[in-house]
């Protein structure tokens, strides 16, 4: 595949008339050289073509939910936890945010400040004033005051362990209107199931699900995120699960889509605690919390 000359031109975009099957009009080509995802001869290997593959994947869902935020209001926010290099966001910046010419703006959250130095660098070389990124974890950022009040749009894409529901508690205090996450590593709850292992045991039949070491990691990390879309839902969120494509290397393919709507809160808080009593994780409570267990 040989890029024409105008593509691979510094700042160039990609259209219609180059021969860059892979990569989306509008494109700029230098940007995705410097992410690595294009060498500097415009070409591209079987791990970035399953990178874009990846990335494109959950542009095709997010993007329509900044439409949806921008028919009603004249700007749109999106916070990307555990940006790493920013994969996502300079992708959804590049194909989106660019031609709106707003007060519209991604902030990049990762812990690794050589990462979001690098990330700020992209953004000032590409021109791209929208974009933000800060040396924080989810926890930190939730509390810190270079974010503004409200967010439209959260995504969390791999981030590990209790990073997961941090960026949840982050997004409901944000009163976002709509998040996009890939869950990552939930090994806390499994650990919880095996410490109340033999109490259960006695209690239940149904501990047989988890009694076996390799099936208390694989339960856990299912329950863990059933008990996030309860939550989410316990807040007054329509849930959509489904699986990523393009994530075949990996079995952390699940992606969890919710949408604000004010929907009834009491029966899946009242199922969530059902099912944290249930399985003996009474102790998380405060993790996957509702709004009537965060009032009490």
């Amino acid at each position: 595949m040989k890029p024409s000359k105008q593509a691979t031109k510094i700042g160039a975009t990609v259209t219609g008339a180059d021969n860059m099957p892979e990569i989306r009009d509008g494109q700029t080509v230098a940007l995705l050289q410097e992410l690595h995802i294009l060498t500097r001869d415009g070409k591209m290997n079987q791990d970035s073509r399953r990178k874009l593959k990846q990335v494109y994947h959950l542009y095709q869902f997010i993007e329509p939910l900044l439409k949806e935020v921008l028919a009603g209001k004249d700007s749109v926010s999106l916070v990307d936890h555990g940006a790493g290099k920013s994969y996502l966001g300079f992708i959804i910046y590049d194909l989106f945010f660019k031609a709106l010419g707003d007060n519209s703006h991604i902030y990049g959250i990762e812990t690794r400040e050589e990462l979001v130095a690098r990330s700020q660098e992209l953004a000032k070389q590409f021109n791209f004033p929208g974009m933000s990124f800060l040396p924080l974890s989810v926890a930190e950022s939730t509390e810190s005051k270079l974010l503004p009040e409200q967010i439209d749009v959260v995504t969390a894409l791999h981030a590990c362990n209790t990073a997961t529901d941090d960026a949840i508690h982050f997004a409901l205090k944000k009163k976002a209107k709509y998040m996009v996450l890939v869950p990552c590593c939930q090994a806390e709850v499994a650990s919880v199931l095996k410490k109340n292992k033999g109490k259960s045991l006695a209690k239940s039949a149904l501990t047989e699900i988890w009694r076996h070491p390799i099936h208390t990691r694989e339960f856990g990390s299912q329950i863990t995120n059933v008990l996030r879309c309860l939550q989410l839902e316990a807040h007054g969120y329509h849930v959509n699960v489904t699986e990523l494509v393009g994530w075949e290397h990996s079995m952390k393919n699940e992606l969890i889509i919710a949408t604000y709507k004010n929907l009834p809160r009491q029966r899946p808080s009242e199922r969530l605690q059902e099912v944290l009593e249930t399985l003996g994780l009474e102790e998380m409570g405060n993790r996957f919390f509702t709004e009537q267990v965060a009032n009490q």
